[in-house]
C-alpha cells in the first residue's frame, strides 16, 4: 500500500501553529531552537503569538511553515514511499526526503520569501482563485487580456485555478472570464508568474551554493508533476518553480498513476487533503487521507496508520 506525505505551503499558517509540539516534545524545542538560531529571531515566538500580520509577511510564512511541517514529521516518525509539497511545501518534502538539511532550507525559505516580495513593487501584482472553470478554458480566456500580464499560477483542481499578474491585468482576466466565483487572494505578489524572474535569478545564486543530496523518497515535482529523484534535479526545480505554475491536480493525478492508497498531510490545516479529496472522487479508489498538525492528530494518525 503506497503512502505519500503532503506538505502545505502559503496560507495554511495560522497563529498558534506548532505550540502544542513545542510544549510536549523535546524534539520540537531542539528544532524551533534551530530554526530561532539560524534565522536570528525568534520564528517560535510569531508562531505561537503572532501578530498574524507579521505572520503573515511571506519571509516569515515560509520557515515557520517549513519548521512545523518538519517537526510534525519527525513526530510522526514513518516514512512514505513518496513526498509533495505545495510551493513552499516542497522544501519541506526535500528536506524530510534528506535532499536538504533543515538549516540551509531554512536559510532558502527566508530568502525565496524576501526575494519574492521584492520582486514586484506592492501593489501592482495580484492573484485571484477562478472557481468553476477548468485549465484549459482559464488558459484560453487570459489570453485576450491587454492591461498587462496575466498567467495561470496554480492548477489546484480540475476546476479551481489561480491566475496572477499584473493587478489590473488579473481584474480584466475575471471580468473576461466571468467565472461562477472567484477570490482575490491577500499575497503581497504575482507568486508563480514571470514577473518573478527578479526572485528566481536571486535565488538561483543561493541555491548553487546549497548541497543538495539525492533524495531518500521520491518527491513529486510542481513544474513537472514527475518525481525528483536526484538533488541535481531538485535544484533545479526550485529555481524553475519561481517562475512556473504549480501543477498541483496533475501532481495529485500522478498519484492515481502509482497507486496511492495512504495521503498524510504534515502541518497546519487540511487544504491539501481536502484537495486531493475532491481530485479522487472519479477515482476507482480514492487514497485514505489523514492530517498532522497538533499531537491529539498526531496521535490519531499514528493509530490508523498501524490499524
Amino acid at each position: 500500500m503506497k503512502r505519500i506525505f503532503l506538505f502545505p505551503g502559503q496560507g495554511s499558517q495560522t497563529v498558534g501553529m506548532g505550540r502544542d509540539f513545542y510544549e510536549q516534545s523535546p524534539e520540537a524545542r531542539e528544532i524551533f531552537n534551530l530554526a530561532d538560531e539560524v534565522l536570528g529571531f525568534s520564528l517560535s515566538r510569531l508562531c505561537f503569538e503572532g501578530p498574524e500580520e507579521e505572520l503573515r509577511l511571506t519571509c516569515h510564512t515560509q520557515p515557520a511553515l517549513l519548521t512545523v511541517s518538519y517537526i510534525a514529521y519527525r513526530l510522526l516518525g514513518l516514512k512514505p514511499d513518496l513526498a509533495a509539497g505545495h510551493s513552499l511545501g516542497e522544501y519541506s518534502a526535500l528536506v524530510a526526503a534528506g535532499s536538504l538539511d533543515l538549516a540551509e532550507a531554512l536559510k532558502l525559505v527566508y530568502n525565496r520569501g524576501r526575494y519574492m516580495m521584492e520582486a514586484v513593487p506592492p501593489g501592482l501584482g495580484g492573484m485571484a482563485a477562478v472557481l468553476g472553470l477548468d485549465y484549459n478554458r482559464v488558459e484560453e480566456g487570459i489570453k485576450s487580456v491587454t492591461s498587462g500580464p496575466v498567467e495561470v499560477a496554480n492548477w489546484n483542481a480540475e476546476d479551481q485555478v489561480v491566475i496572477a499578474g499584473q493587478k489590473a491585468a488579473v481584474e480584466e482576466a475575471l471580468a473576461r472570464l466571468k467565472p461562477p466565483r472567484s477570490v482575490m487572494l491577500q499575497v503581497s505578489g504575482p507568486f508563480h508568474t514571470g514577473l518573478m524572474k527578479p526572485a528566481a535569478d536571486r535565488l538561483k545564486e543561493d541555491l548553487e551554493k546549497a548541497t543538495f543530496r539525492d533524495p531518500e523518497f521520491p518527491v513529486v515535482s510542481n513544474v513537472t508533476a514527475a518525481e525528483i529523484r536526484s538533488g541535481a534535479e531538485a535544484r533545479e526545480l526550485l529555481h524553475r518553480q519561481i517562475t512556473s505554475p504549480v501543477l498541483w491536480f496533475a501532481s495529485m493525478q500522478r498519484l492515481r498513476e502509482l497507486g496511492v492508497r495512504q495521503a498524510v498531510e504534515l502541518g497546519p490545516g487540511k487544504v491539501l487533503t481536502g484537495l486531493l479529496k475532491r481530485i479522487s472522487r472519479q477515482w476507482p479508489e480514492a487514497p485514505a487521507v489523514f492530517n498532522v498538525e497538533d499531537m491529539t492528530s498526531l496521535e490519531n494518525c499514528r493509530r490508523s496508520l498501524s490499524a
